[in-house]
């Protein structure tokens, strides 16, 4: 009768109830069964205390103290509570451990994060135990194999599957396909797979999720529907791993129609599923779905409003960004530094000065400071909200500063045109041998340069770029070299640096490069070289800002006096005009509040004084 209640309350996860049975049955003698049963609770509980009450009367206790599943319960409860040094005490203890004992502790240390250890215990097994291990041992190994990255092993396990005929083992085998997942093996997961006799959701969602993170999302997507044919009922994993798929495909119909099969399946509601909804419509620049999926989730964690917080961020959307980040620390979320880096790239655009210190304020107050990202996006953050002292406060107070914090300070003074106190730092960062520039650094440089007309210096960091540093420069390099050449009135050099010394393959084509080229031949009115760059800059399309162009290039027509080219490139931006514009704002911040306010708004009760 009481092995009975023990096992019903444990199969119900009735634990503490187990732990007061337990408690109530003396003065009778517990058995093997209760004492077992009572050992999984408090490992399920996580109950370290009361375990080792059990464990003292196990030792008092000899014939139930050698009774294999006692023991072994004793080790699993060691292994969940972290205690490991106890697990393997009470393992060396007993005499003649089987298999089963042997994977307690294997288990153990995968479960811990002790990879190396699991597997160093399983050469022990090998050399100490006559008996094969199991499937389940395996599945331990294979897992541990993946913490470390550990291919060699994990192959030779797969070997040793094979020879041994495990194939029917499913866990083993998705174990196996999980590890080759994880580590990119798109071949030796594909091979596995078709050869797998039997296919539950899980081998499913490991081949979905291997494709879809490793730069095969179409095919990801195509083996999603493949499962769905085949009558496999999908589960949140298979979910998350699909719409990730769509992300970085951006294929934005697809992830619709997955979006409503999931809802249809009442996993709309799932807390991972839902975040990586948010990523999806994020990366499809469709923030307004990703709010609607937002605020209808019944719980957030600190993962979701990361997602949100960055896709505002990315869609240039300062302001919500703020918002987010503000909601997630009052619901008691704690931010983390890539959270920080968000909030303070939303502040530097929006040129919110008390913002920032808020969030500096919050850095410090949890321990941020020490993050170099952290650090150097607040530098970038005062200086772009108008304040470089603080900004150079910052910098200087970093006892380690690396190549990030360096590069956030030189393009602190390029903001304020300083330039040349940014060739001076720059020329103290080379000296100091800590940190060597990368392309950041001398990017930040160049624009310090453009900024404040140096030619000269610009060119010879430019050269220094390339022949000192041997740094292959992006389109953001080009597109500020033109920049200062263009600053000059050079445009017929920067025309001629364009042709010459920009690659033919992007970023040749950038707009980064043409777009400087065009705002130069704006400011000195060269209507034709501008047409020039215009027409390069038309090729590329409206993602990169033709639209915005074509507007410069009509203003340059209509300012050179050619009112019909003017009204030509007009009529072919509103003929070409697909994308549906944002409504005019401002954002203001007055007295620690952010205020905002859009074009034709009347909501506010004073509306018609403020607009006299």
């Amino acid at each position: 009768v009481w092995n009975r209640l023990f096992n019903l309350h444990y199969s119900e996860n009735r634990y503490r109830e187990c732990l007061s049975l337990f408690s109530g049955i003396f003065p009778q003698k517990p058995g093997f069964c209760a004492t077992a049963v009572t050992l999984k609770a408090c490992a399920g509980l996580r109950s370290l205390v009361f375990g080792k009450m059990v464990h003292g009367f196990i030792k008092k206790t000899d014939e139930i103290g050698r009774n294999l599943f006692v023991v072994s319960a004793l080790v699993q409860l060691y292994a969940k509570c972290g205690e490991m040094d106890d697990a393997l005490c009470v393992f060396d203890e007993y005499p003649r451990p089987d298999t089963v004992l042997w994977t307690c502790v294997i288990t153990g240390y995968e479960q811990n994060h002790q990879p190396e250890q699991s597997l160093k215990f399983f050469g022990r097994m090998v050399a100490e135990n006559s008996r094969p291990c199991d499937p389940i041992t395996l599945v331990s190994l294979v897992s541990a194999c993946g913490q470390m990255l550990n291919l060699r092993t994990g192959r030779s396990i797969h070997g040793y599957m094979i020879r041994s005929a495990f194939e029917y083992s499913l866990p083993l085998v998705n174990a196996v396909l999980h590890l080759y997942g994880k580590l990119g093996c798109i071949n030796p997961a594909a091979n596995l797979f078709k050869s797998m006799l039997k296919r539950d959701v899980i081998s499913w969602g490991s081949i979905i999720a291997c494709h879809a993170h490793h730069g095969f999302p179409g095919n990801a997507i195509d083996l999603f529907n493949q499962m769905l044919a085949g009558g496999i009922e999908p589960n949140a994993v298979s979910f998350v791993s699909a719409f990730q798929a769509c992300e970085v495909t951006r294929n934005l119909e697809e992830g619709k129609r997955l979006h409503k099969f999931a809802a249809m399946k009442g996993f709309d509601t799932d807390l991972f599923v839902s975040t990586a909804l948010v990523d999806m419509y994020m990366n499809c620049c469709s923030p307004s779905e990703a709010f609607e999926v937002f605020d209808s989730m019944p719980q957030k964690d600190a993962f979701c409003f990361s997602a949100m917080l960055s896709g505002c961020v990315r869609n240039g959307m300062p302001y919500e960004s703020i918002q987010l980040f503000h909601d997630m620390v009052v619901s008691n979320l704690r931010p983390g530094a890539f959270d920080l880096v968000n909030a303070l790239a939303a502040c530097s655009e929006l040129g919110f000065l008390q913002q920032t210190r808020c969030c500096h304020s919050f850095t410090v107050k949890h321990g941020f400071q020490s993050d170099p990202f952290t650090s150097a996006s607040l530098v970038e953050c005062y200086a772009k909200c108008g304040s470089l002292d603080e900004a150079f406060d910052i910098f200087s107070n970093t006892k380690s500063r690396d190549v990030v914090m360096w590069s956030a300070m030189l393009a602190a003074y390029g903001y304020h045109g300083k330039a040349e106190d940014a060739l001076e730092m720059f020329n103290e960062m080379v000296n100091s041998s800590v940190s060597k520039p990368n392309e950041v650094s001398f990017l930040s440089l160049l624009s310090a340069c453009s900024q404040a007309g140096l030619l000269n210096e610009g060119s010879q960091i430019f050269n220094r770029m390339l022949n000192e540093y041997e740094l292959s420069p992006g389109s953001k390099h080009y597109g500020t070299v033109v920049d200062l050449l263009g600053r000059a009135g050079e445009l017929e050099e920067a025309l001629e640096f364009i042709i010459s010394r920009v690659p033919p393959q992007p970023p040749a084509g950038s707009s980064d490069v043409w777009g400087a080229l065009l705002g130069a031949c704006w400011v000195h009115k060269e209507s034709e070289m501008g047409e020039v760059a215009a027409k390069e800059l038309m090729k590329l399309g409206s993602s990169r800002g033709g639209g915005g162009h074509r507007i410069l290039m009509s203003n340059m027509y209509a300012a050179d006096g050619k009112w019909v080219d003017a009204a030509e490139v007009r009529r072919r931006v509103a003929v070409g005009k697909k994308e549906v514009r944002r409504r005019g704002e401002s954002v203001i911040e007055i007295r620690d509040v952010v205020r905002r306010f859009v074009a034709n708004d009347t909501s506010h009760r004073d509306c018609g004084r403020l607009y006299q």
